[in-house]
């Protein structure tokens, strides 16, 4: 803990006027109810999922691709041979 620090701050207010003192006050309220305000962090659905959520997203997501005009690849296409050539 850090009680100089907290030593130093009471000192401070104890010096202060009555109009300083109310706006100190008025200046910690805001901060509390910033603090209400605040979200809490939203978790990403990666750190959160199951994995039948996992395989529903992904089912979804290859769903969502159907209808769509692609080119075909054949097998031939992506094989080894056609794509490292000589190289092998």
């Amino acid at each position: 803990m850090r009680t100089k620090v907290v030593e130093s701050i009471v000192n401070l207010i104890e010096i202060l006027t009555e109009e300083e003192k109310a706006l100190l006050h008025q200046k910690l309220a805001e901060n509390e109810g910033m603090k209400s305000e605040v979200k809490p962090k939203e978790r990403h659905f990666q750190e959160i999922a199951t994995p039948e959520e996992w395989i529903k997203a992904f089912r979804e997501w290859t769903e969502s691709h159907r209808g769509r005009n692609y080119p075909h690849i054949s097998d031939e296409d992506i094989s080894r041979e056609s794509i490292y050539g000589e190289r092998g």
